[in-house]
């Protein structure tokens, strides 16, 4: 079935699962189950409660990946990566099942279809049922599958996960969840059976399971840290996600489904767990070693986050049906994101055991060019470079717009308002500009290059110059042409030629794009150019005669741990190049800013630091 959420890719596994839903929906069109009258509203009601229940779940998934929200608590600080969310991508499938248990037992007894709304002595009853038999029973359960066989065969795949999260709740074999389905009706059936069964009943206590369930296997630790020090006796009543979680971290304790009493019944509390929990809850935070600014691109992209959906977000960025559909609710969030003030954690991941994040500044792509709103993004970017300044971050890298040279020229504008900044603020452009330029095969005699006295753009026709090739600029400033030629070498000065129409390149085969191109313009171009590229957003691929670059990129060391998140559209482990520039800056330790006009002399130096530190072309 896989992660809940419109936001799942239309693929074949996934339309096949919910087509199980399909007779039980079909009967609940066709009898219009959603009237109270009907006779098979008990169909709209099953399927009511599983939708809910799925969203119970994708709920807390959400809060657990609010990095900005709740990073001071969580419990492991590694990431959930890839492996991980490709193994659990289908843990609702225990929903199907369940599903078709429920379903089984409505036809298996017609009373069940009939239920009041509510019966606070069924409740009762419920709760008497939970505490005597589903915690103790679960609790001697749960002990047998950690023995030879079971643990082997079945309860092995659940403890193979490495960080907790909700949707680990599902990731257990069929054997597993069939014995939880059972424990979880077993308080809901003695109450029917008693005579005392309501569908408020039925509703409340699975949703209350499902709630809390999610809750124990969530990464962050949702209690005061004083709690269980102010009531000692609640600690035996309610299991905390780090009780939990200290149940994966040593196998032979803290067996219990929700209260900790049984194991204290059963000796298999494990003595630090209260100790461990207060310290997780009263919050610590983690510093990170590197940073990297990012941005909004626009608004369906904003749905790409593991925030939303980790399995959406750990694919690469595009705008599928779905999204399309889902844009009206992105485009609802704009005024909210818009709203705010300050950056905020988006993602973290770790690197040669140090911790690197990604900050967000809640503007969209298309603010950066609204002149009114501009002032207020350089102020949102300064703010973030102070609050990384104050936490002693080492290097803060500015991605794509961020780094606009109209809006604060490369990050030279903060550089010059605090000249005793510690850390170190980084445009990552001249790695960009290594990678570009590797793009290009050796032997290539001429280029076409847009965007030419933009920063990348001049430091390209500067470096491509002294190899002697020849470099169109389009440029319509004879000025700004005139600057950058005579900032080359006197011998290769002749082979950087200005032009200003597009059909100059109409014979050149080889296209650096760092300008937006429209159909129209690539027409131009002959059959068979090759289209590199530093735009964002890249352009669109209308030719198929001809090959398109995507946008620079390396991928990062083999060691890197904990990443779940694609960037943007890259592939897996992949980052844009200015991104990686950071990474450089900060593992060679350069004492450096790098901002401003890019040091055409370093560019080689930058591209054999990151080849030795284990980035790699994408």
């Amino acid at each position: 079935m896989g992660e809940p959420g419109l936001l799942q890719g239309m693929n074949a596994d996934f339309a096949a699962c919910y087509l199980l839903y399909g007779p039980v929906l079909a009967k609940a069109v066709a009898s219009r189950a959603w009237e109270s009258g009907s006779p098979d509203h008990w169909c709209f009601h099953l399927l009511l409660l599983f939708g809910l229940r799925a969203l119970t779940y994708h709920a807390w998934a959400m809060f657990s990946n609010m990095f900005f929200l709740n990073r001071r608590r969580l419990i492991v600080r590694d990431g959930a990566d890839f492996e991980q969310i490709d193994k659990e991508r289908h843990w609702d499938n225990f929903l199907i099942l369940q599903f078709w248990m429920a379903a089984t037992a409505m036809y298996a007894f017609p009373s069940l279809r009939h239920l009041p709304l509510w019966d606070a002595r069924g409740v009762a009853v419920a709760i008497l049922f939970h505490v005597i038999v589903t915690e103790p029973l679960f609790y001697l359960l749960h002990r047998a599958f950690h023995r030879g066989h079971l643990f082997s065969n079945y309860h092995a795949l659940h403890h193979s996960v490495k960080v907790l999260q909700p949707p680990t709740a599902g990731y257990a074999t069929p054997l597993e969840h069939l014995a939880t389905g059972g424990l979880m009706a077993v308080p809901v059936a003695a109450a029917c059976a008693a005579g005392l069964g309501s569908a408020g009943l039925l509703f409340g206590y699975t949703l209350a399971f499902d709630f809390l369930r999610a809750m124990g296997h969530c990464n962050v630790e949702v209690f005061p840290g004083g709690l269980f020090r102010a009531v000692p006796a609640v600690r035996y009543l309610i299991g905390t996600p780090t009780y939990h979680s200290i149940h994966h971290m040593d196998k032979d304790t803290n067996f219990c489904l929700f209260m900790p009493l049984f194991d204290a019944l059963g000796g298999t509390m494990n003595n630090k767990s209260w100790e461990l929990q207060k310290k997780i809850g009263e919050g610590a935070d983690d510093i990170p070693g590197f940073v990297f600014l990012v941005h909004v691109v626009d608004v369906i992209s904003s749905m790409h986050s593991q925030m939303l959906s980790r399995s959406y977000a750990s694919r690469p960025y595009s705008a599928t049906p779905t999204t399309v559909l889902l844009w009206p609710i992105a485009l609802a969030f704009v005024p909210i994101l818009w709203a705010l003030s300050k950056t905020f954690v988006y993602s973290s991941y770790k690197l040669r055991g140090r911790l690197f994040q990604t900050w967000l500044v809640p503007r969209y792509g298309f603010q950066y060019f609204l002149p009114f709103a501009q002032d207020g993004i350089n102020m949102q970017i300064e703010m973030a470079i102070l609050r990384a300044n104050k936490m002693g971050v080492k290097v803060i890298s500015l991605a794509a717009l961020n780094k606009n040279e109209a809006l604060n020229g490369g990050g030279a504008l903060f550089v010059k308002r605090h000249p005793d900044l510690r850390v170190r603020v980084v445009h990552g452009n001249t790695l960009t500009a290594a990678v570009i330029l590797r793009e290009i095969p050796e032997g290539t005699a001429e280029v076409f290059l847009t965007g030419a006295t933009s920063k990348l753009g001049r430091a390209i026709a500067l470096y491509l110059c002294r190899k002697r090739v020849r470099v169109m600029m389009l440029t319509a400033s004879e000025d700004r042409f005139k600057k950058i030629q005579e900032e080359a070498p006197a011998e290769a000065q002749q082979y950087l030629v200005r032009v200003t129409k597009y059909q100059s390149a109409q014979h050149c085969k080889t296209w650096i794009v760092g300008k937006w191109l429209s159909p129209r313009e690539q027409r131009v171009a002959p059959a068979g150019t090759h289209f590199h590229q530093f735009v964002v957003p890249p352009i669109i691929r209308f030719r198929r005669d001809c090959a398109y670059g995507k946008l620079a990129a390396m991928r990062l060391p083999a060691d890197v741990q904990g990443l779940g998140t694609c960037e943007y559209t890259l592939d897996r482990g992949v980052v844009h190049a200015c991104h990686a520039g950071g990474v450089v800056h900060f593992l060679e330790g350069y004492a450096h800013h790098e901002v401003g006009a890019i040091d055409v002399h370093r560019i080689d130096v930058v591209w054999e630091a990151a080849l030795r530190h284990g980035l790699t072309p994408a």
